[in-house]
């Protein structure tokens, strides 16, 4: 399994699921031909118990455990991490009972599945005809050896295969019971003398693994796996196991559990941000659900009441990007002014998560503290890219600020790289003409004018943040042709309902907002 990649690059591209699947099909295939062999052979085999056909039988398991596994591991891609995903890799699975076997069938059956194996990994294809396994290095059968210790003659046997896989030379021969235990770490020694002691004194057959650390210093992952031989006078006259080494297996078992870990940590973290993100942006855009008109009647103290007909019926939208996950800076606002002007203003950060939304805070409240001083949009869109050119934390702000005087019904807006306010009068729809300005953040000493238009009763204004598609033209050029339905409408609120049905589906990659205001009262 390739190593997880780090945040600074890009993943790897998930393999097909149709390939999967006719991998796990394949795997499937080979698992009911191998049992069919199985049952097909018993019979021929009789009752013999020979070196021979116990090196079948233990061979019959090896196809077992590998298909088994390979089949779970295969399923496990298809379906990718289960929310329950165990912390460690269960090793206790419960095997069909291993029967005898040919071992010309066995060969090309554990072949066949290495096969499969090199295939699905896009290595090469080995070669070698029945009967004649090759044995070089990654082969399986380089990876398991016999060996045989007989209580009777003290005589040891081990195979060519096992001696390699302790780093032994094969003219060398094995190890006895009693040298064995040096070899192996000093913590799995009790393991090893349970499983030997089992085997010779109350004939249990043997399954286990230990670590065993050959002369040149190479640490090696042995599973062991045998049975006692009875005396015609059912005494225990030998043992004999299967080894395999299992060195690769488990540092690929140990690389998918601290996969799977890391990717809960990241997960978590991840909930965690979103969290936070939603908690900050909720604490900081306006609370007020459905329409709100401002200037308000009980509004601050001193300020002059605005003329019939010249207060704004208001009404927002946010919309989440297709990911809910990635939650944005984007903001939209409403604030009653101390000279009776309002506030209107949308705007977002580059970036997701707790960073954005924390930013968007910062530079909301920026908004909101020097429109209540009575700075002008243009210059205050000058003084939050001055406040961006020291911040700890640099972005790229897109914003439009404006203010609205009811006695005048004058609209004051200045923009910094950002769509222009949609005017909507008499069915039709148009932009407003954009002042200078560019991206908040994208470089020193901007210079941010302001642009000012009159409006009537009855006229629409719609403040969005450009993302309410793919692509922001496009997003505009849609509004437009709202403009019917939206001229049309009762109220504020309505035209946000009929934006939200005409974008909510929109397959966006980040947050979008809209605000509309719409001037009450009839024209004269």
């Amino acid at each position: 399994m390739p190593s997880p990649r780090s945040a600074d690059h890009p993943p790897v591209s998930p393999p097909q699921r149709d390939t999967v699947d006719a991998l796990i099909s394949q795997t499937q295939r080979l698992r009911g031909g191998l049992d069919a062999v199985r049952r097909d052979t018993v019979a021929d085999l009789g009752d013999t118990d020979d070196a021979q056909v116990r090196w079948q039988r233990a061979l019959c398991e090896l196809a077992v455990h590998q298909l088994d596994d390979l089949g779970r591991h295969l399923g496990e891609l298809r379906e990718g991490l289960p929310a329950d995903a165990p912390e460690t890799v269960d090793r206790s699975e419960t095997v069909d009972p291993v029967e005898t076997i040919d071992p010309v069938e066995t060969v090309e059956t554990v072949e066949t599945v290495e096969s499969e194996a090199d295939a699905a990994a896009g290595a090469p294809a080995r070669s070698g005809a029945a009967g004649h396994a090759p044995t070089g290095r990654g082969s399986l059968l380089s990876r398991v050896g016999s060996a045989e210790w007989n209580l009777l003659t003290d005589e040891v046997t081990w195979s060519d295969e096992l001696c390699r896989i302790f780093g032994r030379d094969p003219g060398d021969g094995g190890l006895t019971l009693d040298e064995l235990p040096s070899w192996v770490f000093s913590e799995d020694q009790p393991i090893l003398t349970g499983m030997v002691t089992d085997c010779l004194v109350d004939g249990k057959p043997i399954d286990g693994e230990f670590r065993v650390v050959r002369e040149d210093e190479v640490v090696r992952t042995i599973h062991m796996a045998g049975e006692p031989v009875l005396d015609t006078d059912g005494s225990t006259a030998s043992m004999w196991a299967v080894l395999r080494d299992v060195s690769e297996l488990r540092r690929s078992e140990r690389a998918v559990r601290e996969s799977r870990d890391t990717l809960r940590h990241q997960r978590r973290i991840a909930r965690t941000e979103r969290r936070l993100a939603v908690e900050v942006q909720e604490a900081v855009l306006p609370p007020w659900r459905g329409s709100l008109r401002l200037p308000a009647r009980d509004g601050f103290p001193g300020a002059c009441p605005a003329p019939d007909g010249a207060a704004l019926d208001l009404a927002a939208h946010y919309l989440p990007s297709e990911s809910s996950a990635q939650i944005g800076g984007d903001w939209y606002d409403a604030l009653e002014l101390p000279d009776g002007h309002t506030l209107l203003s949308v705007g977002g950060l580059t970036g997701h998560g707790v960073t954005a939304t924390c930013g968007m805070a910062m530079l909301l409240g920026a908004v909101r503290g020097m429109a209540v001083a009575g700075i002008e949009p243009g210059a205050l869109m000058g003084r939050l890219n001055q406040l961006l050119a020291v911040s700890s934390q640099p972005a790229l702000v897109g914003a439009v600020c404006t203010q609205y005087d009811p006695r005048t019904r004058t609209l004051s807006w200045a923009q910094a790289g950002h769509p222009a306010p949609l005017l909507f009068r008499d069915g039709t729809g148009r932009p407003l003409r954009s002042p200078d300005g560019v991206l908040l953040g994208a470089t020193t000493g901007a210079a941010y004018t302001q642009c000012e238009e009159r409006l009537e009763p009855g006229d629409l204004l719609v403040l969005h943040t450009g993302r309410l598609a793919r692509d922001a033209e496009g997003a505009t050029e849609r509004l437009l042709a709202l403009a019917p339905r939206l001229t049309a409408a009762h109220g504020a609120q309505e035209c946000v309902r009929t934006v939200a049905e005409e974008f909510g589906d929109e397959p966006r990659k980040n947050d979008a907002c809209v605000l509309i205001a719409r001037v009450t009262g009839a024209r004269a």
